[in-house]
Order: C-alpha cells, then sequence, then structure tokens
C-alpha cells in the first residue's frame, strides 16, 4: 500500500470517526450540515499550498483563517466541536497535495485542530475584542506549532498519520465527558425554574444515559428532547460574554427552546397516559 492511498484511507477514517463523535455529542445525524464549510474552507486552503510555500508556517495561518472563516459563516458550537470540524478542514486541505506530500495530512489535521477548538473558544469573549484578537493569535502560533510536530516526532510518518487519526476523536470524546458538568449546571437551573424535571437533566446531561429513549413513546423525538436541551446549556454559556443587544436575542432564543421542551415533554406524557389506557 502505498503513502498516499494509506492516507486518503486515513482521512476516510477521520470523517468517519468525526461523524461518530458528533453524532455523540449532539445526537444530530445530519453531519453534512456542519461538515460542508469546513471541507470546503480546508479545500480551498489546500490549492493553495500547493502554488505557495508549503511549509509549516504558512499551513498554520491558513488554517487559522480557514477556522475563523468557519466561525463566522457557521453556527456557533463548543471549542470540542470546533476542534472536530477543524481537523476536517485540515483534512481536507491534505487532499490536493496527498499524492505529492504524504507528509501534508498529520501536518494539516494537526493545525486544523488546533485551529478549530481555539477560535471556537475564541468565540465566547466577542464582548470583549481584545481578548478575543489576543486568543485567535496565539491560535494561530499554536497552529503552526503542530503542523511541525510530525517533523520533529521520532516516529514514521505512518505511526505519527495513524496516531493522529485516531487522536483527534478521542480528544473529542475527553471533551465531551469534560463538558459534563457544566451542561448539567445549566440544566439545573431549568429545572429549579420548572422548564424540565430535574429526572430528565441527570439523563439528558449525561454522555451515555442521553443515547437510550427513557421510556418514551418516540425515541426520535426523545433525541431531539436531548438536543434542545444540551442547546439551552449551550446559549446559556454563550450569552454571558456578550454585549447586551445580543443578550436579548440569546435569550428570546433560550425561551423559544423552553417552549419546546415543556411542549414535548407534555406530548409524549399524554400519548404514554393514552397507550396505558385499557
Amino acid at each position: 500500500m502505498t503513502d498516499a492511498v494509506l492516507a486518503l484511507i486515513l482521512i476516510a477514517a477521520l470523517f468517519a470517526a468525526v461523524a461518530a463523535v458528533r453524532f455523540f455529542r449532539t445526537l444530530d445525524a445530519i453531519f453534512w450540515r456542519d461538515a460542508a464549510t469546513p471541507v470546503m474552507a480546508g479545500l480551498i486552503a489546500g490549492v493553495i499550498l500547493i502554488f505557495l510555500d508549503s511549509g509549516p508556517l504558512l499551513t498554520g495561518v491558513l488554517l487559522t483563517l480557514a477556522a475563523l472563516y468557519v466561525r463566522l459563516t457557521g453556527s456557533e458550537s463548543e471549542p470540542g466541536d470546533g476542534m472536530l470540524l477543524g481537523a476536517l478542514t485540515g483534512a481536507a486541505a491534505a487532499l490536493p497535495a496527498i499524492f505529492s506530500d504524504q507528509i501534508r495530512y498529520t501536518e494539516c489535521v494537526l493545525a486544523g485542530a488546533i485551529a478549530g477548538y481555539g477560535v471556537t473558544f475564541a468565540a465566547f469573549y466577542v464582548s470583549r475584542r481584545g481578548k478575543q484578537i489576543v486568543i485567535d493569535a496565539i491560535t494561530a502560533l499554536a497552529a503552526i506549532g503542530g503542523a511541525l510536530i510530525p517533523r520533529f516526532i521520532k516516529l514514521t510518518p505512518t505511526d505519527v498519520a495513524i496516531a493522529t487519526t485516531v487522536l483527534i476523536p478521542l480528544l473529542g470524546l475527553i471533551a465531551l465527558l469534560k463538558q459534563w458538568r457544566d451542561v448539567t449546571r445549566e440544566l439545573m437551573d431549568e429545572a429549579s425554574l420548572g422548564f424540565i424535571d430535574e429526572s430528565d437533566v441527570r439523563i439528558v446531561s449525561h454522555p451515555f444515559r442521553r443515547l437510550g429513549s427513557a421510556d418514551w413513546a418516540d425515541p426520535r423525538a426523545r433525541r431531539e428532547f436531548v438536543r434542545i436541551a444540551n442547546l439551552i446549556a449551550l446559549r446559556k454559556r454563550q450569552q454571558r460574554n456578550r454585549p447586551e443587544e445580543e443578550v436579548r436575542l440569546y435569550q428570546v432564543e433560550i425561551i423559544k427552546l423552553r417552549m419546546q421542551l415543556q411542549e414535548m415533554a407534555r406530548i409524549d406524557h399524554e400519548v404514554r397516559a393514552h397507550a396505558d389506557m385499557p
């Protein structure tokens, strides 16, 4: 098997693994809706890398710019999601040169994952423009460093590429487990306000328990219920660092999402009660 063919296999494996991890994180099966923009941005960056100096410096800068574009045009998300989509941006950037530069895959994926995480994290400080710019600049430097890593690791390029393909989805799962407590805290506040049952919070926020139907009449409705509840937790965190006029928009969205949760819970309760009737 040639290095180029192996790289293509690893790219396909990375896309499949990221799709699986993102479903595990969000329970949203429409993967390409969020992945399309990062992939297109990555392909454009990859074409530029072919015609210009393709060293780690330009790789890190271009993929940071691609991540910034995704942040401005895509949907808001957690840094863990940004890292996964950034890895896809890097994999797409490696495609145009995959048959002439086999180490490009590892460099681009590492730089893209770092850039995606950093610029998504910076989005939480949109009201503090100076701090956001500093984080974006540090992210670009870190992405350049990520692109340099494969040149200093004393392993074969194949081993490093395989390790990178395994590492990125694994980090996505670790980020989800780390996020668990934050989501639980936010949804417990919702439970104290009466918008969601406390028993549902423990299931909705748990990375593994929320995968089941929890005795709902319609498992698909249950997944949508979980998705909306986690979106509420995310929006509550995001609004804290926004300007006052944007906070109002977030609050309007949160109110709408709360109403959806309550309506879905009511409908499921009525359906199950009707099914239990003799």
